[in-house]
């Protein structure tokens, strides 16, 4: 029996590819910027001055042709799913994810709508962000909603410290242990000033080697950028059913 394979591409089984913001602070397993976190093989792609500055309080809209350019680049190479290390970069999506023929999805604010028809419809969907002074409607309309129609309660990591220092102003070293005690500071202060939240998504990226932090501090679902990039890696990656499955 012949077997014919095509070919067409420099390298094979990379098949996620993550536009990578220009920062150089540590990125544990489960930040979307280590490739060990995922079980799957990813590739990466850094936009040259892509700041927390420029994108998080700038909203800088000249970065979004080299992110263009950058996400067509991992098209051409194979990928069949784009991803993007901060969730503030949503402020791109409807146009990034018209400039490629795969799925791209720039945050984990896309996946509001769905957790919140998860829950009650006396509940809200918390949200715990890096800085919840910058995260508004710009992002949410980008990612299809509006918080006027979908209540979200927003808890932000301005004012503590580790995390700030740490991941928002690019820090060299930064302690983990202090980082994720600030994690479970805001998710405690989360419930007790919205009792009502029954689901929390994490918009930034770097707060997902703290989601089991945050799940344990609240006992509620947690969602991030990694759930949902799991979820799309299925989706375009669909295997046969074994016997008995």
């Amino acid at each position: 029996m012949t077997r014919l394979v095509r070919g067409g591409k420099a390298a094979y089984g990379q098949d996620v590819g993550i536009l990578m913001m220009d920062n150089t602070f540590a990125r544990l397993p489960g930040d979307i910027g280590n490739a060990m976190t995922f079980e799957f093989p990813v590739q990466f792609r850094v936009i040259d001055g892509s700041t927390n500055e420029r994108i998080v309080w700038e909203r800088d809209r000249a970065l979004l042709a080299p992110y263009v350019g950058a996400a067509q680049e991992l098209e051409r190479s194979g990928v069949r799913a784009i991803t993007t290390s901060c969730g503030f970069l949503a402020m791109f999506q409807p146009e990034l994810a018209a400039s490629v023929h795969v799925p791209l999805f720039t945050s984990s604010l896309l996946l509001v709508p769905l957790v919140k028809r998860m829950i009650r419809p006396d509940q809200r969907v918390g949200i715990i962000t890096a800085d919840s002074s910058a995260l508004d409607e710009t992002h949410f309309n980008a990612c299809g909603w509006s918080a006027t129609e979908i209540p979200v309660a927003l808890e932000g990591m301005q004012a503590r410290s580790a995390f700030w220092d740490a991941y928002p102003k690019n820090a060299l070293e930064y302690d983990v242990d202090a980082v994720a005690a600030d994690m479970r500071d805001a998710a405690v202060a989360l419930l007790r000033e919205h009792p009502e939240v029954g689901a929390i998504v994490l918009e930034c990226t770097n707060m997902a080697p703290y989601a089991h932090v945050v799940q344990e501090a609240t006992g509620l679902p947690v969602f991030d950028v990694q759930t949902l990039t799991n979820l799309v890696y299925e989706a375009t990656h669909r295997v046969p059913y074994g016997d008995g499955r």
